[in-house]
């Protein structure tokens, strides 16, 4: 993390970005949106065309000697309005069939225990996906395109081979859960290849309806929401969980030592490495002068409160369908069995009948989900493919080429595993382990570059918000870490060449990370704080041997300060 000894703010009169790499004679290798030059517009996540034109009031951006103001201007419900959108976009991520099954099966196998676990994980999502939307609107660049220019050639192609991994594992998920939901509805008549395939046109219908402006789209998108809330909620009914233990299940901690798996499950389910890439492009949906502090102070703070709404009402989402599932089946013997191919025709075999089956609500939820998600998807490689490589290409080439690089993969999924449910929920395991692994890969980049003044200028995140945010992604490394090596090394390792084969690859994974978090290749970077801070004074030649002991007793004094 980035410390006080960075380079100076940006004063008024200058940029708030300037990238690594940034020339003042070649505009083209500077990101913001305030030193791209106009006819640049095929460049930006959304071009000047595309973007909601949002009124910001009559109160004046500039003092009496034309100088920038830097105020928070007041509240108006209209303003929220016009921002709220991109929030509900991020919340699909926690929507998607890959939290469902996360879901489904915490409460079958640990009945309503982990809804406190469900909820702060969803509190720490909302802390990054902040960090994110920050990012987007203070730089006016989101992440794969600074990835492009702060890291060196080596480092962004890594990193946009691993966030193009994290978004086909996810796309597999997604599209899977569609193909499910479509074989459910047709009562089996449509199988599971065929349902991947129908998915497949949705990013093709998705190219269709951008044409009709960012905020027909976000319509959708809520339209999904609504139908996911309804559809659980009316199982909630249904089912009719237990209110006392619901309330118990979010105030008092506990994992029971058969869900372990599961409770780490839970948070590696719910932070997805693709979405903080996606909601730092969302963000630049609205045209927002990022050269005006209160313009962008403004814009942070309504897209902070409906992000918080969004996800809320994901959360609220989610643990409608983890009470239904303990309420059904904890301490049942279908509990260890249950995964999404199968999910609905054990509803059906215990509340089937009434006005509406049971599994046709449940359907229709996660057909809304699995669609949802897959366009979601499809949006965030669009964004990733164009950060990182930056390529000119037409965007409906973009959706074409990111439709196949998910969609061939999850046809020969789909066809292989057709006839086998227990095989699907396996691979869904494996795939919530795939998101673990991905993830370090953008929470770090992330981190580093909201605590680089640099970057951010003003905007810089805090020493507080830098411990806290610090703090949660090193915690959730850390489980998904413990995820990692009980599902890898717990399953695989057979042999002694298999072994050493995953170990190689072990040190070269938290070798990266450890790159990732030092920054070398940055000035700026947090090696270059702790090379100037601690190394170069303790290995300076002292003038006694009384001077050296002191002085490295003093610089082990700073360093713990520093780290504590």
């Amino acid at each position: 993390m980035s410390t006080d000894s960075s380079p100076p703010m940006a004063s008024d009169s200058e940029p708030l970005v300037r990238p690594r790499n940034f020339d003042n004679h070649h505009d083209l290798k500077a990101v913001g949106r305030h030193v791209r030059e106009e006819d640049e517009d095929d460049d930006r996540a959304y071009g000047k065309s595309e973007q909601v034109n949002v009124h910001f009031g009559d109160e004046p951006d500039t003092d009496e000697e034309g100088g920038d103001r830097d105020f928070l201007p007041k509240f108006s419900w209209r303003k929220l309005w016009m921002f709220a959108g991109p929030g509900f976009l991020m919340s699909i991520a926690y929507l998607d069939p890959g939290n469902i099954e996360s879901d489904l099966q915490s409460g079958a196998t640990a009945g309503y225990s982990l809804l406190w676990l469900l909820m702060w994980a969803t509190v720490m999502g909302l802390l990054i996906q902040k960090l994110s939307a920050r990012l987007g609107v203070a730089t006016g660049s989101h992440l794969a395109e600074l990835c492009r220019v702060e890291y060196p050639g080596w480092a962004r192609i890594v990193l946009w081979v691993m966030t193009e991994i994290a978004i086909i594992g996810a796309d597999v998920q997604q599209v899977i859960g569609s193909a499910i939901a479509f074989r459910l509805l047709s009562n089996g008549w449509i199988p599971l290849w065929a349902g991947v395939l129908i998915t497949g046109i949705d990013g093709f219908l998705f190219l269709f309806l951008e044409n009709f402006g960012v905020r027909k789209l976000e319509l959708l998108f809520c339209v999904f929401i609504g139908i996911m809330a309804v559809s659980f909620a009316w199982m909630f009914g249904e089912t009719n969980p237990d209110i006392k233990a619901v309330a118990a299940g979010l105030v008092f901690p506990s994992v029971p030592r058969s869900a372990v798996d599961k409770a780490v499950g839970i948070v590696g389910a719910v932070i997805m490495p693709h979405n903080i890439f996606l909601h730092s492009a969302l963000v630049q949906s609205r045209d927002i002068d990022i050269s005006k502090k209160s313009r962008v102070r403004e814009a942070l703070r309504y897209y902070n409160i409906e992000s918080s709404v969004a996800l809320f009402i994901s959360f609220l989402i989610n643990l409608c369908i983890m009470a239904i599932f303990a309420k059904a089946f904890y301490g049942k013997e279908e509990a260890g069995i249950i995964g999404l191919a199968n999910a609905g025709e054990y509803l059906q075999q215990r509340y089937g009948g009434g006005f509406f089956p049971i599994l046709y609500i449940w359907a229709i939820g996660l057909l809304a989900a699995g669609q949802s998600s897959t366009m979601t998807g499809t949006y965030t490689g669009q964004f990733v493919m164009d950060g990182f490589l930056n390529l000119r290409v037409k965007k409906w080439i973009r959706v074409l080429v990111t439709r196949l690089v998910a969609i061939v993969p999850t046809v020969i999924v789909a066809l292989a595993f057709d006839s086998s449910e227990n095989e699907l929920d396996n691979l869904s395991e494996w795939l919530n382990v795939l998101q673990s692994i991905q993830l370090p890969f953008a929470l770090i980049p992330l981190l580093c570059l909201v605590s680089n003044t640099r970057v951010m200028g003003v905007f810089v995140i805090g020493k507080v918000m830098k411990v806290i945010a610090w703090s949660i992604a090193l915690l959730v490394m850390a489980i998904n870490m413990y995820l990692l090596f009980v599902s890898i090394f717990g399953t695989l390792v057979e042999s002694t060449a298999v072994t050493v084969i995953l170990g190689v690859a072990t040190v070269f994974y938290i070798s990266f990370i450890i790159y990732l978090v030092l920054e070398p290749a940055q000035e700026d970077g947090n090696w270059a704080y702790i090379e100037r801070r601690f190394i170069k004074p303790t290995f300076v030649k002292p003038r006694s041997i009384t001077s050296f002991v002191l002085t490295s007793l003093h610089e082990a004094l700073q360093l713990f300060y520093f780290f504590k």
